[in-house]
């Protein structure tokens, strides 16, 4: 919105050009999000406590956070509320690709939303069934996959780009839809998984947006992406601004879900956030290369996974107890220690998938 306005009043005074810039754009939209998710934060956790929305605690997970019971959730509200803001602001509202992001985010976010309420209004860790909450992932991560490929202009748009490689490109075809399905889907289960301890989730996940955001300016700019070798995908440079605002809306949480959390994010946020990096990721092209940047998403799921398997199909179990992070807990390691050595992995797995950028 702000930018038809600087857009008006550059006929008058030139200054405002400035604001065409991404760049500028991206910084303030990161700003305004956190500037929105520190101020409304407080108010926001003192309203879900008098509405006693409160996280309920598993009595089969580790007896260390039967302490959390009762801590405010579904502050991912807040984050969500941040982003919108902040995006509707500063972006090109006549780009296709935020309106993509915009719908996916505030989508997943919408049944995370209904699953935390159903889970505090039943005083139960259910909520959505399974079956219902894949199949309203699905509709979401289909309809948007169809869309992508009924509305690419230019084969790079549908083809699978390989990292570490020059001239290695896969053309899907009609695979595109199915693809762009499983990473928009798959990394919003991975993050929900991941958000099991005081601030594990938001700090990849803001790690991963700020990568992400590299890739969508570079991808945007024809001449960074013809000295980079990488795709060039005409607009999706204006998702950077989207980015910024998950980067500032994230650290502004971060500010009350740091341990001791103040309040937890629940599947409203977890959901969304995680979709949030699937579409980005499909939309610059980078798939693969948000496995690696995401690996400690991946970790989390494949634990549960392997564990699951393992105890139908041998009754034993390969770790203490799943997700991951979880196994470390049980295993000994106070919560902050397993906290900050996932970030600390996380750090590692971004530095080396913005290194395939240049690495070909």
């Amino acid at each position: 919105m702000l930018l038809y306005l600087a857009n008006w009043l550059e006929g008058f005074y030139s200054a405002f050009g400035v604001f065409q810039y991404l760049t500028l754009r991206s910084i303030l939209g990161a700003l305004t999000a956190l500037t929105i998710a520190l101020l409304v934060g407080p108010g926001v956790i003192r309203r879900l406590v008098e509405l006693k929305i409160g996280q309920y605690v598993r009595d089969d997970g580790p007896e260390s956070h039967l302490s959390k019971a009762g801590t405010p959730t579904m502050g991912g509200a807040l984050i969500l509320l941040s982003i919108a803001a902040a995006t509707l602001l500063w972006s090109d509202l006549s780009n296709r690709y935020v309106w993509v992001v915009l719908v996916v985010t505030l989508g997943f976010g919408l049944v995370g939303g209904v699953d935390d309420y159903l889970k505090l209004t039943g005083r139960n860790s259910k909520g959505l069934s399974a079956r219902a909450k894949y199949f309203w992932q699905s509709v979401l991560g289909l309809g948007v996959a169809f869309y992508l490929f009924q509305s690419a202009q230019t084969p790079v748009e549908t083809t699978l780009i390989v990292p570490l490689f020059k001239e290695v490109a896969l053309p899907l075809g009609w695979l595109f839809i199915p693809l762009t399905y499983l990473v928009i889907v798959g990394s919003s289960n991975a993050v929900n998984l991941t958000d099991g301890l005081d601030g594990l989730a938001i700090m990849p996940t803001v790690l991963v947006a700020g990568a992400l955001a590299v890739f969508a300016y570079a991808t945007g700019n024809t001449v960074f992406a013809t000295y980079l070798q990488i795709p060039y995908v005409a607009g999706v440079g204006e998702i950077v601004v989207f980015c910024g605002a998950l980067v500032g809306a994230g650290l502004g949480f971060l500010w009350f879900n740091t341990y001791p959390a103040q309040v937890f994010m629940g599947d409203v946020g977890a959901l969304a956030l995680g979709a949030a990096l699937g579409i980005i990721a499909v939309l610059v092209r980078q798939e693969l290369v948000l496995l690696i940047m995401g690996g400690v998403f991946v970790m989390e799921t494949v634990s549960v996974i392997l564990q699951v398997a393992s105890y139908k199909l041998t009754g034993r179990r390969i770790f203490r107890m799943a997700p991951l992070h979880h196994h470390f807990e049980l295993k000994g390691w106070p919560e902050p220690r397993v906290i900050v050595r996932f970030w600390i992995i996380t750090v590692i797995l971004v530095l080396a998938g913005l290194a395939t950028m240049k690495i070909r």
